[in-house]
């Protein structure tokens, strides 16, 4: 009997690939010369999509299969796949969250730690053999007796809370809803959370709702001792507000593990020293990221075999 086609738009993980062409008949889009003469012809036929990174699936591309039934995406983030379009005609998207909260929580954690003592600064200032001459200055910022505000309180979110509880900070959110399951304090806007902080710590995923939502104004209201972490999304932050914010002392200092045009860093951020930038590693180990792979295996396997995908994303939800 045929194995089923699937259509794989990007590069993905080897482990990936070997389990799904046991499967699948895999067209690998990344490898084609011509690109659109595979899809012509492919399309009538591919009911399953496989992507990741920064691959885009949009209306568009999916409306030319009408036999497409799910599109397992790597990563908990899926801003890359129009969902709501493939929930309105029946195809459903998958995500891979749980295996990777606790890596990308470490994360966020390290990545305030080193913000706020200017930890690689202060590793760049030995490795120029400068320690010698003089020590390292004291740093301006430090943990204690800071407040964090985690804009997010997901799965992600509440794992870094944890974490921050033991540090000592104080915690307070910002969600669409109040939380019911945590005794942490809640405001109902950004602009009220980032005005009772000094740390903001962002965690939320990039959609139209979030766009640049931390804007000039979040940031004056973090105000000069502020601190911004961004662990989420990219699109998240205003980039342009920030680099402002940075060099006219409006906040103090950032950690940023996202971009808003990946890989590329903007030169503004990149020419502030004392700040923190890191090349998207939040779930990037080994361990981690093989499990983000096999739940996107997982997620296909068990659609092929039952009809139904294991994490379906909130807009399509798991039919009955």
């Amino acid at each position: 009997m045929a194995k089923p086609d699937l259509l794989m738009p990007g590069q993905m993980m080897g482990m990936i690939i070997d389990q799904l062409e046991t499967a699948f008949n895999v067209h690998k889009l990344w490898e084609a010369s011509d690109g659109e003469a595979l899809l012509e012809q492919v399309s009538d036929t591919v009911v399953a999509i496989a992507c990741g990174g920064h691959v885009t699936v949009d209306a568009a591309l999916m409306s030319r299969m009408p036999k497409l039934g799910i599109v397992s995406n790597f990563g908990v983030g899926y801003d890359t796949v129009d969902a709501a379009w493939a929930g309105q005609h029946g195809v459903y998207v998958t995500n891979t969250p749980n295996v990777l909260t606790e890596e990308v929580a470490d994360t966020a954690m390290a990545l305030l730690l080193m913000t706020a003592r200017e930890l690689p600064a202060a590793e760049r200032y030995l490795r120029a053999g400068k320690w010698p001459q003089r020590p390292y200055p004291l740093t301006k910022s430090t943990l204690r007796d800071r407040k964090l505000g985690i804009f997010g309180l997901g799965r992600i979110g509440k794992a870094i809370a944890r974490r921050a509880e033991a540090f000592g900070l104080d915690i307070s959110y910002y969600n669409r809803s109040k939380a019911s399951d945590v005794a942490y304090a809640y405001h109902d806007t950004l602009e009220g959370l980032a005005s009772a902080v000094d740390t903001l710590m962002v965690v939320v995923p990039g959609s139209e709702s979030t766009q640049h939502a931390v804007s000039t104004d979040i940031l004056k209201a973090l105000g000069p001792n502020g601190i911004l972490i961004n662990i989420g999304r990219g699109s998240v932050v205003d980039e342009n507000a920030l680099i402002k914010a940075l060099k006219d002392g409006t906040i103090h200092s950032a950690g940023l593990d996202v971009f808003e045009d990946e890989p590329n860093v903007p030169q503004g951020l990149l020419d502030i020293d004392r700040i923190v930038l890191l090349p998207h590693v939040g779930s990037a180990s080994v361990h981690t990221r093989n499990a983000m792979g096999q739940l996107v295996v997982d997620n296909l396997l068990n659609w092929k075999k039952t009809g139904k995908p294991l994490t379906p994303v909130n807009e399509t939800p798991l039919r009955s």
